[in-house]
């Protein structure tokens, strides 16, 4: 099956990618348009109900912005609220996040299990970066608010990573780009390759689900069709989508 939850303003809500904890709207709309695209997951079946601790959200997003090195970002204000409220809400033991540059996208994911957003404990959370440069960055932000040895930021393809993952994936974040003109084609690969780790009712996440749907077509086709995902959701709440699917 497949649905899309649309926020009315989701084309006039327009951040700026280098300030990216710029405040674009009243904190009470922010969280009322999240709760929205919440419950159209929890109405597919993907969430298991809506709750979330919206004040460690908050302590989460000043620790990340008081210590994390960001130099530009397209996770908007929303879209991060939206990730932590999905990670907080599912409580993956085992999460996965494939292309996670400076590390902010990681921790979007991760901040519900480390830092002063957390809310459960996770057994492991791996970030991996193809850029060695980028990745050592993202150690750099990840080991400001965490030295707990179950967190992991791996420099390294995420095809092959996951190819070779031991264990299994509860939460699967995609927002890597490939090579040459496969762009963020490269989605499908990595999910491919992270496919027989992951127990049926896991969760895959997937940015730009919206502005860079043409490169994502193959994947969407992919988590779209009832024969290999149970349902997928493509949320908007801003220019960029996340599509949320469960296996």
């Amino acid at each position: 099956m497949f649905f899309e939850h649309r926020s009315p303003d989701w084309d006039r809500y327009v951040m700026d990618y280098r300030q990216p904890f710029r405040q674009l709207e009243p904190l009470e709309r922010e969280s009322r348009v999240v709760e929205d695209a919440l419950l159209a997951l929890r109405d597919a079946g993907i969430l298991p109900h809506i709750n979330y601790d919206r004040e460690k959200f908050l302590a989460h997003r000043q620790e990340v912005a008081s210590k994390f090195e960001i130099p530009w970002t397209a996770i908007t204000p929303r879209m991060h609220r939206l990730i932590y409220a999905v990670n907080a809400i599912i409580q993956p033991k085992v999460m996965v996040a494939a292309g996670i540059f400076c590390g902010f996208t990681f921790i979007c994911n991760a901040g519900a299990a480390i830092g002063a957003g957390k809310c459960y404990d996770a057994e492991r959370l791996i970030g991996i970066e193809i850029k060695p440069e980028e990745a050592a960055r993202a150690e750099r932000n990840v080991r400001k608010l965490t030295d707990d040895d179950s967190v992991q930021i791996i420099a390294a393809d995420a095809v092959e990573v996951l190819a070779n993952f031991d264990g299994q994936i509860d939460l699967l974040y995609l927002d890597a780009d490939g090579a040459g003109r496969s762009g963020k084609g490269v989605y499908l690969d990595i999910l491919l390759a992270a496919w027989d780790k992951m127990r049926a009712g896991s969760i895959i996440l997937a940015h730009n689900s919206v502005n860079l749907a043409n490169q994502l077509r193959h994947y969407l086709e992919f988590v779209r069709n009832s024969g290999n995902c149970r349902v997928s959701v493509n949320i908007v709440v801003d220019g960029e989508g996340l599509e949320v699917s469960m296996k």
